[in-house]
């Protein structure tokens, strides 16, 4: 349908714009990843580093504000001394301390 026929039902009144409402197909919207309620914000990034954290979120198997946020948690609760790390990030760094180093 073209905007000057949308527009005419909708100054028509009665039930043409509930009837237009129910010609259209349901969106396909994707289902959040919380139950918890999120504010959304602007951020502006160099497109370098919005193509770095891209590619991280993709190799995590994640979104990229998914990742944003965690960072963003995870730089929070440094500041109150109560990070949260991944196990994978425990376990990597246990295995560096356990390596001989180079002399």
């Amino acid at each position: 349908m073209h905007r000057n026929e949308a527009t005419k039902r909708f100054h028509d009144g009665g039930d043409a714009l509930a009837d237009l409402i129910d010609e259209t197909q349901p969106a396909d919207l994707p289902t959040p990843d919380t139950d918890v309620p999120m504010v959304s914000r602007s951020v502006r990034l160099p497109l370098e580093t919005y193509e770095r954290v891209r590619a991280a979120a993709e190799t995590r198997g994640i979104g990229v504000t998914t990742l944003m946020r965690q960072w963003i948690e995870a730089g929070l609760a440094d500041l109150d001394d109560s990070a949260t790390v991944s196990l994978a990030d425990v376990r990597r760094a246990l295995a560096a301390l356990s390596r001989p180093t180079a002399a």
